[in-house]
């Protein structure tokens, strides 16, 4: 008797060693790679801009260590006592709003170092659901303006944003873009995409499968066009493999610790 779907996953050629440098950037499921890959002594640097979901974020921090962008005090907001970017995650949050720009761009300059020696960057993708900062947000910085996707809500109230699903198309578009400008930043990048099997319920069970087919189908398209690119079936393994409850969480939503040793 069988108990497990069949799924064959090619070897990755070339294979990830030693003497590679790992760049990972994503969800939170990027965590979970990049530790298991810390605790078995790879080269890795993971999440400079701290958690994010979406390509459209991923995409655009990618460009900024590119860029070695350095944020200022205008990037800036404050809420809840503290200072926040919109685009990093809480753990760069602080009350002393020099310390929150002093931690940002400590984590922009290594980036942009790291990533010029990277052999490999894993991005992680969460969601196809983007928020964007309403008209009438109070929350608005002189660089984050209505209409500008932010990476992290930071609890802000549900009214300061705007709930966008990104098309298959302009997901495609973002990723296409940043590709071209991580190859002529470092031409021998070797990239492998994941799509996290975390389930987004607060977005409904629906929405949730809408978000993740998009997401596959727009990594798939840039996979097949591109060398150098390669897909590394996370989602499928405990979707379609383990494909039962015991390997979630109490939340039903994040995969369980099991569930994350056998990915």
């Amino acid at each position: 008797m069988q108990l497990l779907s069949n799924i064959q996953i090619k070897p990755l050629v070339p294979p990830v060693t030693y003497r590679d440098k790992i760049l990972l950037t994503g969800s939170c499921f990027t965590e979970h790679i990049g530790n298991h890959l810390a605790e078995m002594k790879f080269n890795t640097l993971q999440n400079p801009n701290g958690i994010l979901f979406d390509p459209i974020s991923v995409c655009k921090s990618l460009v900024s260590y590119i860029d070695n962008t350095q944020f200022k005090e205008e990037d800036l907001f404050y809420l809840d006592e503290a200072w926040h970017s919109w685009q990093h995650h809480s753990r760069f949050s602080n009350p002393d709003k020099a310390a929150c720009l002093y931690n940002i761009n400590q984590s922009q300059n290594e980036a942009h170092a790291f990533l010029k020696e990277a052999d490999w960057v894993i991005i992680t993708l969460g969601s196809s659901f983007v928020y964007r900062l309403a008209d009438k947000a109070a929350l608005h910085t002189k660089t984050n303006v209505a209409g500008d996707g932010v990476a992290n809500c930071h609890k802000a109230p549900a009214q300061t944003f705007t709930k966008h699903l990104s098309s298959i198309e302009e997901t495609v578009t973002a990723l296409d873009g940043t590709l071209h400008r991580l190859w002529q930043f470092n031409p021998g990048l070797k990239i492998i995409f994941t799509i996290s099997p975390v389930r987004h319920l607060r977005d409904g069970v629906v929405e949730n499968n809408r978000s993740k087919a998009r997401l596959i189908e727009a990594v798939h398209h840039v996979v097949n066009k591109f060398d150098r690119l390669y897909y590394f079936a996370a989602y499928e393994l405990v979707i379609d493999v383990l494909r039962d409850y015991r390997f979630y969480d109490i939340d039903l939503a994040h995969p369980n610790y099991a569930a994350t040793q056998f990915v």
